[in-house]
């Protein structure tokens, strides 16, 4: 962070990049004269598909999943199925299988409505005696949470009730279910990393987002595009068309972009793709937009607030 200095940093990885803010991740870039810079994410955001379209950034795509993987079967359903989840997650145990379950709360002091971590924790111990349940959350010291993760990978804790801590760097191929409580209050995001816990094994694995009550119809059409696929440029395709990709030239990461007149990044990607292409192709050519024939370009870059100072570095 700020205290940290290089003496010569030529490069910087971002992993799970989206939980990184907009300043974050240009001050690590700062921290080296012009270092090459990989941003990685199971989950882009919608201002990095924007950034994809209309920045600087060469884009690699991993679409195929490791050969011994299954598709997650996913179910969308309201607390009325509760009762028969609780049955699906005993008959996965009774089988040596784990599972997580995620609520949106740590304690009930949080206020409004919805799950939380600690009394569904005790609710499901109750309902299900014969497993051995376990809860996790931020507010925990580093080394209680170390212990119970220790404990779950090893299969001494069978269910594990937390909050969205879990979403990354969790690597239990044995955890087979994953049921997300109040799943209308998290965003695809989040909703697609939860569900990349499980189904990191050979064994089937299952995915159910279950609902409360008033469900607005906007977060039912999110939740059904979860159940639709797992890819996760989909997903962010289909929240920027729902959120907007963010402001491409400051810090906010959704929402509509101030500088588009006419051109839509959700409805116009391709012709925006080709354009940037087109760019990239013309600085190959001419780096500096010397050439006279890049005389007016390099004007109306110069006149736009937004440009580069030193103009000879254009690349």
């Amino acid at each position: 962070q700020e205290g940290v200095h290089f003496s010569d940093l030529a490069l910087v990885v971002t992993d799970e990049q989206h939980r990184f803010g907009v300043k974050e991740r240009k001050a690590l870039s700062e921290k080296g004269r012009i270092p090459h810079v990989l941003v990685m994410s199971a989950t882009p955001i919608p201002r990095t598909l924007g950034m994809i379209l209309y920045g600087d950034l060469d884009v690699s795509v991993i679409h195929e999943l490791p050969s011994e993987r299954l598709p997650i079967k996913n179910a969308l359903v309201d607390i009325e199925y509760r009762g028969r989840a609780y049955s699906f997650i005993r008959k996965e145990v009774r089988e040596g299988h784990q599972a997580y379950v995620i609520c949106p709360k740590v304690n009930a002091t949080e206020g409004n409505a919805g799950e939380n971590v600690e009394d569904y924790a005790k609710t499901l111990s109750e309902a299900m005696p014969e497993v051995r349940v376990a809860y996790l959350h931020g507010r925990m010291k580093g080394a209680e949470k170390e212990r119970i993760m220790a404990a779950f990978a090893a299969n001494e804790i069978q269910v594990l009730v937390s909050t969205t801590v879990i979403e990354v760097g969790i690597d239990v191929p044995n955890a087979t279910v994953m049921l997300i409580e109040d799943a209308q209050r998290f965003g695809l995001a989040q909703l697609h990393q939860l569900r990349g816990r499980v189904g990191r094994g050979s064994d089937e694995s299952f995915c159910i987002l279950m609902t409360g009550q008033k469900v607005s119809n906007e977060s039912k059409k999110r939740l059904k595009l979860m159940c639709s696929t797992e890819d996760g440029f989909v997903l962010a395709e289909e929240d920027m068309k729902m959120r907007g990709p963010g402001d491409l030239e400051g810090t906010a990461q959704s929402g509509l972009p101030i500088n588009l007149n006419i051109a839509s990044l959700a409805k116009d990607s391709l012709i925006l793709s080709d354009a940037r292409a087109y760019a990239a192709s013309v600085l190959d050519r001419d780096p500096s937009l010397e050439q006279p024939v890049n005389a007016p370009l390099l004007n109306e870059i110069r006149r736009e607030k937004y440009a580069v100072k030193d103009y000879s570095k254009i690349s």
